[in-house]
């Protein structure tokens, strides 16, 4: 592990970025809005450990590619994209067995939004990018290996991340079912779909630092 002083810089400087309202956030708002806040949680895990996955492969050099090459990031970057405007236009055509749910009684099984927050976090090239900029600054060269440091590292930050992220979830469901009646349900389920259209485009829309 990195010395004490490294990794109490290494979780203020995670937090700092996670507390930012960023596309991860915006991502379980609009999940919340849309279904409710048992699935927002489950999404909000699952992106996490995309985050972790994104983290890892940094950590064993595969990150690098994406840096490098053109071709890997358009990839990734247009997979991400295509993914985020799928899951907003199946959230607008969902709105309406939707309003028939409250947070807690969200039908959906556990691992679908698990793994559908954790094809959003790995697919994601700014995060792989993030963490190839990052991760080396804190690595102890004199604490044994940089790939277990990274490794250490990077699944601090994605514990940080799903606990932060998990609390923007729960207070977007508990302004949901605040409002409970029909139309304003109907309302918030647009929202949260075209929260969701509008990463995606942005994500396609992103270009390499």
């Amino acid at each position: 592990m990195p010395s004490g002083g490294q990794l109490l810089a290494f979780i203020v400087t995670s937090l700092i970025v996670i507390l930012i309202p960023g596309p991860s956030v915006m991502f379980v708002i609009g999940r919340a809005l849309s279904y409710g806040r048992r699935k927002a949680v489950l999404t909000a895990l699952g992106n996490a450990l995309g985050v972790l996955t994104a983290a890892s492969l940094v950590a064993v050099g595969l990150g690098a590619v994406v840096q490098q090459s053109a071709l890997a990031f358009a990839v990734v970057k247009y997979a991400g994209a295509a993914y985020l405007v799928y899951l907003g236009v199946r959230a607008l055509r969902d709105r309406k067995s939707t309003l028939k749910m409250t947070g807690e009684e969200d039908s959906g099984r556990a691992a679908l939004p698990v793994f559908e927050g954790f094809l959003v976090g790995l697919l994601n090239p700014k995060a792989i990018l993030f963490f190839l900029a990052i991760l080396p600054q804190f690595v102890d060269t004199d604490a044994g290996s940089a790939t277990l440091q990274m490794l250490a590292l990077g699944g601090i930050f994605a514990a940080l991340a799903a606990a932060c992220d998990s609390v923007w979830s729960f207070a977007a469901a508990a302004a949901r079912d605040m409002l409970r009646a029909p139309r304003p349900q109907r309302v918030l389920a647009r929202v949260g779909g075209c929260s969701l259209i509008g990463l995606g485009v942005a994500a396609a829309a992103g270009e390499r630092a």
